[in-house]
C-alpha cells in the first residue's frame, strides 16, 4: 500500500521537474506549477531516452522503475503461449499496432519457453490479477506480459504501447529507437465497469466509424461500448418482426438527414470488432419516453392510434408509449428478444429517463412487466437512474446522469436503491457528458449542464460521488456522448478527446493516484500520441500541451 500512495506523488515531482528543466529532479518540490501552453514543448520526444516507466494514461497501480531498457530490433519477435488461440490473437493485434511504424517484421511465434523479444503468456496461478490485471516486466532481455484473463493481456498491450514514443501509432515507417523503460508494472482496474456511450441516434454513425471509436477506446482501457440505439429522431437497429422501425423510423436523424440504421449483419460486425478489443457492447432501446421513432413507425403503439410525423429537432420528454394497450408489450418483448440474440454481452439498457409524458403509475407499471422480459431473454436490465423510482429487478444496474446540483431528494432515491442492492454507473453530467461545451466558446455541443472543461470532468471520485452510496455499490463509469451537434467522426474526436482518457482514468487507476497536477502532465503527453492516431483533439488551455 505504501508503495501504492508513494507512487504518484514521486511521479508527479519528477514529471514536474522535467517540466520546469530541473536538472536535480529531487529539488523539485510537488506543487511546482507546470508552464503553460506557450512555454517551450516539455514533453517532446527524446531520440533515444525511453518514457519513464509508468508515464502513460490511465496510470498503473503499481510502479518499480529500474534497470536498463529493451529495444526493440529486426529480430524481436512477439512470444506466446503454444495453443492459447487467445494469446497469439492478441499478438497478433500487438504486432499489427507495431510494424508500420516500426518497419520491423515482429513475427507472432509459439514459443513460451524461448528467451528474449516481447512475451506474451498466460497464467492460470495469477488469479490476483483478476480478469483485466497484468504484469509488465521489461529489461534488456525483453518484455514479457502476464496476465490471468485474455482481457488482461490486451489492457497490458496498451500500456507497452503507450510506453513506445508516440510515433508507433503512425501508419508510416519511422525513425525510432523504439525502447521500453526497464522495471516492473502490476496493474489491475478499480472499478469492473469502464464505459464509453455512444449516441447514434440523434445522428447516424457507420459501422466504420463505430469501430474506429471502439479502437479509440481500447488505448485507454474502455471494456464497455454502450450504444445508444433509438431515440425520437432515429431508429437505428433492424427488427424482423417490426420491419418499419428501422426502414421509416430510421430514415432521418437531427436537421433531417438521411439518418441510416444496422442491420442485423452490421451490428454483429460491431460486436464482433468491440469482442476483439476486449470490449463489451450494451445496446439501448429507451423507453417507454424517448421513442417517437417507433411511434411513428407504428400508429398501434400510440393510445389515439395515430402515428406521430417523424421528428428532427432536439426537444425531450414529449413521447410516450401507450402504457395501458397489450400491443405495447408485444412490441417491448419481440425487439428485446431480437437483439438479446444479437449480442452476447451481459445486459441489456432499457433507457427509463425524461419520461416525462408517462405518469409516475404508469411509469412504475411498465417498468414492472418490461424488466423480467429482459431476464426471460438472458440478460440484467441497465437503466437510467430515474428506474430508481419504480422498483429496480434483482441485479439491475441505474445509470446515474445528474449533476453535482441535483436534488437531495434524487440523489437520497438513487442511494436508497444502491443500498437495497442496486449497483450504479456514474455518469455525471456536468462532469462527463462529452457533449457538454468545454468553454462558452466551443463551437460544438450543449451547455444545459454547465461547461465541462477537462479538469472538471477528471477532478472527482467516482468512489464517494454520492452521498450515502457505499463504494462497493459503484460498479464504475461511464462518458456518455450524445450527438443533437455531433455527425461526423472528427467531432467525436473534438468532444471525446481529451476528457475520455481521464474518465478512463477515474475508472481503472487508485483513488490514490487522482491528482490533476501529475494528471494533467501525463495528458499533455498523450497530444503527439492522439495527432499520430489521427485524432483533432481539443486543445484545453488547461493542459501543457508539447508543441508537435
Amino acid at each position: 500500500m505504501r508503495q501504492l500512495r508513494t507512487f504518484p506523488r514521486l511521479l508527479g515531482a519528477l514529471l514536474l521537474a522535467a517540466a520546469a528543466g530541473v536538472s536535480s529532479v529531487g529539488a523539485a518540490p510537488a506543487s511546482s506549477a507546470p508552464p503553460g501552453p506557450s512555454s517551450a514543448a516539455p514533453f517532446a520526444e527524446q531520440d533515444a531516452a525511453p518514457r519513464p516507466l509508468g508515464r502513460i494514461v490511465p496510470v498503473p497501480a503499481s510502479v518499480t522503475p529500474g534497470g536498463a531498457p529493451y529495444a526493440l530490433t529486426a529480430a524481436t519477435r512477439i512470444r506466446v503461449d503454444k495453443g492459447s488461440r487467445e494469446a497469439r490473437a492478441v499478438g497478433g493485434y500487438l504486432a499489427g499496432l507495431l510494424r508500420p511504424s516500426t518497419g520491423l517484421p515482429l513475427p507472432v511465434v509459439d514459443d513460451s519457453a524461448g528467451r528474449g523479444g516481447i512475451l506474451l503468456r498466460l497464467r492460470a496461478g495469477e488469479s490476483a490479477l483478476g480478469e483485466e490485471g497484468y504484469r509488465l516486466e521489461s529489461g534488456p532481455g525483453g518484455v514479457t506480459l502476464t496476465a490471468h484473463r485474455p482481457a488482461g493481456l490486451f489492457r497490458g498491450v496498451q500500456t507497452l504501447r503507450q510506453q513506445l514514443p508516440a510515433a508507433v501509432e503512425r501508419d508510416t515507417v519511422q525513425p525510432g529507437p523504439w525502447t521500453v523503460a526497464g522495471g516492473t508494472v502490476t496493474d489491475t482496474p478499480r472499478f469492473a465497469h469502464r464505459g464509453a456511450m455512444l449516441d447514434v441516434s440523434r445522428h447516424f454513425f457507420t459501422v466504420d466509424q463505430v469501430k474506429r471509436y471502439i479502437d479509440q477506446l481500447a488505448l485507454y482501457k474502455i471494456n464497455t461500448l454502450h450504444l445508444h440505439l433509438s431515440d425520437d429522431q432515429g431508429w437505428r437497429i433492424a427488427v424482423d418482426s417490426w420491419p418499419r422501425l428501422a426502414a421509416h423510423g430510421g430514415s432521418t436523424q437531427v436537421g433531417g438527414g438521411p439518418g441510416g440504421f444496422y442491420t442485423k449483419d452490421d451490428y454483429r460486425e460491431i460486436v464482433r470488432h468491440a469482442a476483439s478489443r476486449y470490449q463489451e457492447v450494451v445496446p439501448e432501446i429507451d423507453m417507454p419516453g424517448h421513442t417517437n421513432a417507433a411511434l411513428a413507425s407504428y400508429a398501434a403503439l400510440n393510445c389515439d392510434g395515430i402515428a406521430p410525423p417523424l421528428y428532427t429537432g432536439t426537444s425531450v420528454g414529449f413521447s410516450s408509449l401507450c402504457v395501458a394497450k397489450p400491443e405495447t408489450y408485444d412490441f417491448v418483448d419481440d425487439v428485446i428478444r431480437e437483439i438479446a440474440a444479437l449480442t452476447p454481452g451481459r445486459y441489456l439498457h432499457i433507457g427509463g429517463d425524461e419520461a416525462h409524458s408517462t405518469s409516475h403509475a404508469d411509469y412504475v407499471a411498465f417498468m414492472d412487466r418490461v424488466q423480467p422480459i429482459v431476464a426471460k431473454y438472458g440478460k440484467t436490465v441497465i437503466g437510467w437512474h430515474q428506474l430508481t423510482g419504480a422498483t429496480p429487478a434483482p441485479g439491475a444496474l441505474a445509470q446515474y446522469w445528474g449533476l453535482d446540483r441535483s436534488s437531495a431528494a434524487e440523489k437520497a432515491q438513487v442511494a436508497r436503491a444502491a443500498r437495497n442492492g442496486t449497483g450504479l454507473i456514474l455518469s455525471p453530467a456536468d462532469r462527463v457528458y462529452l457533449d457538454m461545451k468545454y468553454t462558452k466558446d466551443t463551437p460544438l455541443g450543449l451547455s444545459w449542464a454547465g461547461y465541462v472543461e477537462v479538469r472538471r470532468s477528471y477532478d472527482w471520485d467516482p468512489g464517494a460521488y454520492l452521498p450515502d452510496v457505499p463504494e462497493s455499490a459503484v460498479r464504475g463509469v461511464e462518458a456518455p456522448l450524445w450527438t443533437e451537434t455531433i455527425s461526423q467522426s472528427a467531432h467525436i474526436d473534438r468532444m471525446a478527446f481529451p476528457r475520455l482518457p481521464g474518465v478512463a482514468e477515474l475508472g481503472w487507476s487508485p483513488a490514490a493516484t487522482h491528482d490533476w497536477e501529475t494528471y494533467k502532465v501525463r495528458l499533455a503527453e498523450q497530444g503527439p500520441r492522439m495527432t499520430a492516431l489521427g485524432i483533432d483533439y481539443h486543445r484545453s488551455p488547461q493542459v501543457p500541451w508539447p508543441a508537435e
